[in-house]
């Protein structure tokens, strides 16, 4: 454990751009070996603009993250938060609850709010959007959106009191997991219902990016399928009835310009609706 914590208080930067870099290279190769369904699309195309979001939520992400530091350092140094009452129980324990209370702020309630509120829906459509859902679809966030969600993670730093290693940990596996579960594979069904009862599995995410309610309003986890469960936004629904995008903007031509994508938010058009 020692090792973890050491690592992650001073992790580099540069580390923390291969494991981004890493895991969809990874993803990619796999699901370029053995896909899930066979996308009519131009791999290529379809990354590029998936990318340019990628980069706009590093470059968001960068400029904030001296937010990030104060606030864990202020936390922690004043004992604000659950975390620092429990310093004394088992080092993995503490790690446990930490990930787990970083998720559900920083990824299943932001993600909920943004489904629930229709002005935060209009940036988090952009990612809904994607009618060719691969690995790199899971760092398509509009710009707007990246900052909401930095909000809600140090939010989720303040109420937590979590120490900056232990948030570097949970975005380093917040980037794999969601590009494990956005990736255009096929894992055996059983292997996926099983690993969904503990992270959330490709299968398990896919329904959420089906085009349509009341599956777009499910499965809302990011590393943890614990919360989906605990609060009733678990569902399921096969493989071969997923459709990807969503119903209100499933025209290609305009899913596939990042000028569109970037103008979505603030277009005024007779169909734009929570879905």
């Amino acid at each position: 454990m020692n090792e973890i914590i050491n690592y992650f208080e001073k992790i580099p930067s540069l580390h923390r751009a291969l494991i981004l870099a890493g895991g969809i290279t990874f993803f990619w190769l796999i699901e370029t070996l053995k896909p899930l369904f066979l996308l009519k699309y131009s791999k290529w195309n379809h990354a590029g603009i998936n990318i340019f979001f990628t980069i706009t939520t590093i470059v968001v992400n960068f400029l904030m993250a001296f937010i990030l530091l104060w606030t864990s350092q202020w936390a922690t140094q004043n004992n604000i938060g659950l975390l620092p009452n429990l310093v004394a129980m088992n080092p993995w324990v503490y790690m446990i609850i930490g990930l787990l209370l970083l998720d559900l702020i920083g990824a299943y309630l932001v993600h909920f709010v943004e489904h629930k509120v229709k002005f935060l829906w209009r940036f988090h459509l952009i990612h809904h959007s994607d009618t060719w859902v691969d690995t790199t679809t899971a760092n398509r966030h509009h710009p707007g959106e990246s900052i909401l969600r930095f909000i809600f993670t140090t939010l989720a730093i303040v109420l937590i009191g979590t120490p900056m290693w232990l948030v570097f940990l949970y975005q380093s596996l917040s980037v794999v997991l969601s590009q494990f579960n956005h990736a255009n594979i096929s894992l055996p069904v059983a292997l996926d219902r099983w690993l969904s009862y503990i992270i959330v599995s490709p299968d398990m995410h896919k329904v959420h990016h089906h085009f349509e309610l009341p599956y777009t309003d499910t499965n809302y986890g990011n590393i943890f399928s614990i919360w989906d469960r605990f609060f009733g936004t678990f569902s399921t629904l096969n493989r071969d009835k997923i459709v990807y995008g969503i119903d209100t903007h499933m025209e290609l031509d305009k899913n596939n310009k990042i000028g569109n994508l970037l103008k979505i938010p603030f277009q005024k058009r007779s169909t734009f609706q929570k879905p």
